[in-house]
């Protein structure tokens, strides 16, 4: 399976549907507040995991009452509302695969074809349990489990192996040393700029806003993007700063993440001010 998964990522000629698809879905999802909403940034979390799991768990649940006497009617309810929930969990994951680099996309791209085979399957079980075929609807149902459950496992290796919508930047935090370390003297800030610092080999951005003062993690969540070279804007009342890669926007008081296709926090670090030089830890 490792061999496989690497062709896959090397897999170009993946690229020219990929590519064509993700013109579709980006010119689909065009509005920036669906996107937003898709990609989990009012939830703080990506929303399609948290979407998968009604399908995932419905299915599973009716392959369990499949296998037991008398419970055909509970099982094809719960085979259909796998099936229609599953819709909208694919809109979030196409969405978010939109935004990946080429190789996360490839495999994407299978990940999303195995959970396309699967509801075509549940899709053909639920036509077969009405027509009175419940053999035959089982047996298409057990088929999209395991097509499903390909599925799961290449989603699996796009998040933990690939990154794919996990924070990129929160492993850099652990690379600092503990305490406090120093960043100048808090005068020479620029207000209103970014200035980029460092700890530890760390980069992290420095922004001054009159007596408020904020260190931040460097590195975009999404894909590692350099925010010490993107644009501040006034969103809402609030400082923020818009990863110039993607576009992910975070406020520089707090960190929160504005606009996707981030749906992950920055990383803020604590700051002190000591004899007029600004001091920064791990939080």
């Amino acid at each position: 399976m490792r061999g496989l998964l690497n062709k896959l990522e090397q897999a170009n000629r993946l690229d020219r549907i990929g590519d064509r698809l993700q013109q579709i879905v980006q010119g689909t999802l065009r509005a920036r507040r669906v996107r937003d909403f898709l990609h989990g940034v009012w939830l703080g979390h990506p929303l399609h995991p948290a979407m998968v799991q009604v399908p995932v768990g419905a299915w599973i649940s009716g392959a369990v009452l499949d296998m037991m006497p008398g419970q055909q009617r509970a099982a094809t309810t719960l085979i259909r509302i796998g099936t229609v929930s599953a819709l909208p969990a694919a809109v979030a994951g196409l969405n978010d695969w939109a935004a990946l680099s080429r190789d996360q996309r490839r495999i994407g791209l299978v990940h999303a074809a195995a959970n396309s085979v699967a509801l075509a399957c549940y899709t053909g079980s639920l036509v077969a349990r009405r027509n009175g075929r419940y053999e035959m609807g089982k047996a298409l149902a057990y088929l999209g489990l395991t097509a499903a459950s390909s599925g799961a496992y290449l989603g699996g290796h796009l998040a933990y192996k690939q990154g794919a919508q996990v924070s990129q930047s929160i492993s850099e935090m652990h690379l600092m040393s503990e305490g406090w370390h120093p960043l100048g003297d808090l005068a020479s800030l620029p207000e209103r700029q970014l200035v980029t610092r460092e700890i530890d080999d760390v980069a992290v951005i420095v922004y001054r806003h009159g007596d408020d003062v904020t260190v931040m993690l460097e590195r975009c969540p999404h894909q590692s993007g350099p925010l010490g070279q993107g644009e501040v804007q006034e969103i809402d009342g609030h400082d923020c700063v818009v990863c110039p890669w993607h576009g992910s926007t975070f406020r520089l008081n707090g960190g929160e993440v504005v606009h996707g296709p981030s749906a992950n926090d920055q990383v803020l670090l604590p700051t002190r001010v000591i004899d007029g030089r600004l001091e920064a830890r791990v939080p």
